[in-house]
Parts: C-alpha cells; sequence; structure tokens
C-alpha cells in the first residue's frame, strides 16, 4: 500500500493519526506540508479524492487568515481558495491521509476516519 500523510507534528490529531496508521503497520510518506506547501494540482487531487463539494471542507476556517482574508466570500472560487491554501498552508485542515493505491484520501478527524481508505 502506498500511502501519505499531510502532517503538522504540532498537531494531536495529526500526531494521533500517524501513530494510527503505524499501529496498523503502515509507515506512510510524510509530507510536512507547512514546510513544502502543495501545488495548485495536489489540492486539486485532494479536494478530488476526498469527495467534498466545497473547497472550504479542506479549510481551516476558524483561523485568524481565513478572517482577515475574507475566504467566506461565496465570489471567490475554487482557484482562488487553493491559492489561499497555498500562499498560508496553516489554513488547510489536517491530517489528510492519502492512499494512491485506491485514489481516496480521507480527513483524520476523527483520526479513525482514515482506516475507511486502507
Amino acid at each position: 500500500m502506498t500511502i501519505s500523510i499531510y502532517h503538522n507534528p504540532r498537531c494531536s490529531k495529526s500526531r494521533e493519526t500517524l501513530a494510527l496508521l503505524t499501529e496498523h503497520g503502515i509507515t506512510p510518506t510524510v509530507i510536512h506540508y507547512l514546510d513544502t506547501p502543495p501545488t495548485i494540482e495536489q489540492l486539486q487531487q485532494l479536494y478530488r479524492q476526498l469527495g467534498y463539494s466545497n473547497v472550504r471542507e479542506m479549510m481551516r476556517t476558524k483561523e485568524q487568515q481565513y478572517k482577515e482574508q475574507q475566504l467566506d466570500a461565496e465570489t471567490l472560487t475554487n482557484h482562488a481558495l487553493f491559492e489561499a491554501i497555498i500562499s498560508c498552508p496553516k489554513l488547510l485542515e489536517r491530517p489528510i491521509v492519502v492512499n494512491s493505491d485506491n485514489d481516496k484520501a480521507a480527513m483524520g478527524r476523527p483520526p479513525e476516519h482514515v482506516l475507511s481508505i486502507l
């Protein structure tokens, strides 16, 4: 299985999800997205893999930057929201686990949710 995790080591849910994967014998590729922000193409792929109907579902809408940039404006396109995540990667909700073998992704909130794509 080819598994990766968009991980923030300072986030308890992200650490719990990584530990859960390890407990299941999975050693994922760890993507420190705060240090290496995803590209627009990667965000579009994550959005599709997650099966969300709104980009904001993969955003941290309570972050100060979200409010300051008025990212709740309904006139914003998906592309504009992806660009906001690229410019401020902490807007990306975490952790996201990707199974490249079945082309699916899941948000680790709660951590057990990622087991559905393994």
